[in-house]
């Protein structure tokens, strides 16, 4: 039987996955459009909890929250563009590499040391992702430049939450990543809009419903469960969108771009493993 933070995290990854599915089914729908949707339902729920908690809702560090806000929605932005037109696995996969990146800001931003084995661990997910462009004739040099500056962002954008974590509420952090794209993404609305109709509208809900469960069900997990028991249990969405991908949207892969998948993984869950390894190892000389 799986332990309650196993349970959490499955379940959580599982609501990401339903998530990437209804954005690729409103591939008519830009993608500031959904987050603007998105940003309305996240930031109503949000907003509740944070009142229900009596949490001040502003917070104090102001000028990191905005800046996390903001890169957090560009980052979406570009994300849910790949999503829409490439396959939904080799979209997900590109976004995995925001780990890497933001272990390796962080040497820069929040002044962590990276070790010689985590640039291989590093060039081991590059070298999947140029084996899967190589390889799949679907994913352009564009969608692929957008999807790896949207997990380049992601980067920037963890990191932040780095910062802020020991200074303002968890929920705070929530709340302004949707306080702060909402007005972001109502410009690139009123830049391009497309009236939803008949279905789209459900699907635009259920993209903010399945999010916030997403998130409420990982932040469960985090807080019941080590962060090492539970941490690599998100990359079981590979397979959620492999499966889904294929019944769904008929998509297969040709060998080669497994193998290109499976490099990425490799490399991002080595990486996170050495990292806790170098952080239990630090944690005894401590002691």
């Amino acid at each position: 039987m799986f332990s309650k933070g196993v349970q959490y995290m499955l379940l959580s990854t599982l609501f990401f996955a339903l998530m990437n599915v209804c954005v690729k089914l409103v591939p008519h729908i830009p993608a500031g459009e959904i987050i603007f949707f998105r940003s309305v339902i996240s930031m109503v729920m949000s907003y509740a909890v944070l009142r229900k908690q009596k949490v001040r809702v502003w917070g104090t560090h102001k000028g990191l929250l905005i800046t996390r806000g903001i890169t957090g929605a560009i980052a979406l932005i570009l994300y849910f563009t790949t999503l829409q037109n490439i396959p939904l696995a080799t979209a997900v996969t590109i976004q995995y590499l925001a780990p890497i990146f933001t272990t390796i800001l962080g040497v820069f931003i929040v002044k962590e040391k990276v070790k010689a084995w985590q640039w291989v661990f590093f060039l081991v997910s590059f070298a999947g992702i140029l084996v899967i462009e190589g390889v799949d004739v679907r994913i352009s040099p564009f969608y692929l430049t957008v999807g790896v500056a949207g997990a380049f962002i992601s980067g920037i954008s963890y990191n932040i939450i780095r910062k802020l974590n020991t200074r303002e509420h968890p929920l705070v952090i929530v709340f302004y990543f949707p306080m702060v794209a909402l007005p972001i993404s109502g410009i690139y609305c009123l830049l391009e809009w497309v009236q939803p109709v008949g279905w789209d509208w459900l699907i635009l809900l259920l993209v903010g419903f399945f999010t916030q469960l997403a998130q409420y069900y990982m932040t469960m997990s985090y807080q019941s469960e080590e962060l090492s028991k539970v941490a690599n249990l998100n990359y079981i969405g590979i397979f959620y969108a492999l499966l889904l991908g294929f019944f769904m949207f008929g998509e297969s892969f040709t060998f080669g771009s497994y193998a290109g998948m499976a490099l990425v993984l490799v490399g991002v869950i080595l990486n996170i493993r050495y990292k806790n390894k170098l952080a239990k190892t630090g944690t005894q000389e401590q002691v």
